[in-house]
């Protein structure tokens, strides 16, 4: 954030209140590759299954463990071919109450997902999911979930969001939809600064309202970094600065005459693509008022 006026005078500060695209962190077996399986398979390399609660009755072929697994996508021409799967294979996962499939350094057996919160960093989970699995009704929820565990060992939820099956979200069961949820900046007060990252995909479904299954598949992790405005400086009457960025990013420059208000009512001057990770922002418009900027990622 910048202040025009401050600039006039030759003298200005910078501040970071949002944040950037940054680097893509590796999620373990993030595309249910592994194991190789020549049809479907229940045990998974890299993931963790919930727990059996104690309301869930095993009988027959309905074990707790065969709620998830991984499938072999169809081969090209079948009519249930996935056209965008990630890889060979995809994961399921049964709309059965706490089914889940989850990850996290503090829980798993291999020390391979060893990530933590960094303070100045915000983070996006994204999935690719198909919904409409057997009959699976309309209004059947699915968690997507990122989290920590505290000092007792529970995990705690950082950030979440709900996908809803319907068939006008899933118009086809041949093609992954992407969804994602992405956690606020981690201050360095947050109870999860510097706590390992979690993340979960969890049947939240009723008992009333249970039945089919969600497929699951290319699961990403990104950390965002502060966006950076260098060289301000005031010219015939313009505000200019150069926005460093990840390259590729998509910015929303904001401007305002105050800091008192909410961002919401930030005036939009613009919107910028930073294709080589620096990009020049000019505001024909400044004026002499006392003018703050901040440049706001569009995800």
């Amino acid at each position: 954030m910048v202040s025009a006026a401050a600039v006039a005078a030759m003298t200005w500060g910078v501040v970071h209140p949002v944040v950037a695209r940054g680097a893509a962190i590796p999620v373990p077996n993030a595309s249910f590759e592994s194991p190789v399986t020549a049809f479907i398979s229940v045990p998974l390399d890299g993931w963790q299954k919930s727990p059996k609660p104690d309301w869930y009755e095993e009988a027959g072929p309905s074990q707790w463990d065969q709620l998830t697994g991984i499938f072999k996508n169809p081969t090209p021409g079948s009519a249930d071919h996935i056209e965008n799967c990630d890889g060979a294979q995809a994961g399921w996962l049964f709309a059965v109450p706490e089914v889940a499939l989850f990850q996290d350094h503090d829980s798993a057996p291999t020390p391979a997902f060893d990530v933590r919160f960094e303070a100045g960093k915000s983070y996006q989970l994204t999935v690719g999911v198909i919904g409409m699995g057997g009959n699976m009704r309309d209004g059947v929820p699915l968690e997507i979930r990122l989290y920590y565990r505290d000092p007792g060992g529970n995990p705690v939820t950082v950030a979440a969001t709900t996908v809803t099956n319907s068939a006008e979200v899933f118009g086809t069961r041949t093609r992954f939809v992407d969804f994602a949820v992405q956690a606020p900046e981690v201050r360095p007060g947050n109870a999860w600064a510097g706590k390992h990252i979690g993340i979960a995909f969890q049947s939240t479904v009723s008992l009333e309202m249970q039945g089919g299954f969600w497929d699951l598949d290319h699961v990403r992790l990104e950390a965002f970094g502060r966006p950076v405005i260098e060289a301000p400086a005031w010219s015939d009457g313009r505000f200019e600065a150069t926005i460093v960025s990840e390259p590729g990013t998509v910015l929303e420059m904001l401007a305002s005459t105050s800091l008192a208000g909410p961002v919401r009512q930030w005036l939009r001057v613009t919107t910028l693509t930073n294709e080589t990770g620096r990009v020049q922002f000019t505001d024909p418009g400044a004026g002499d008022a006392a003018r703050f900027y901040q440049a706001q990622v569009i995800p």
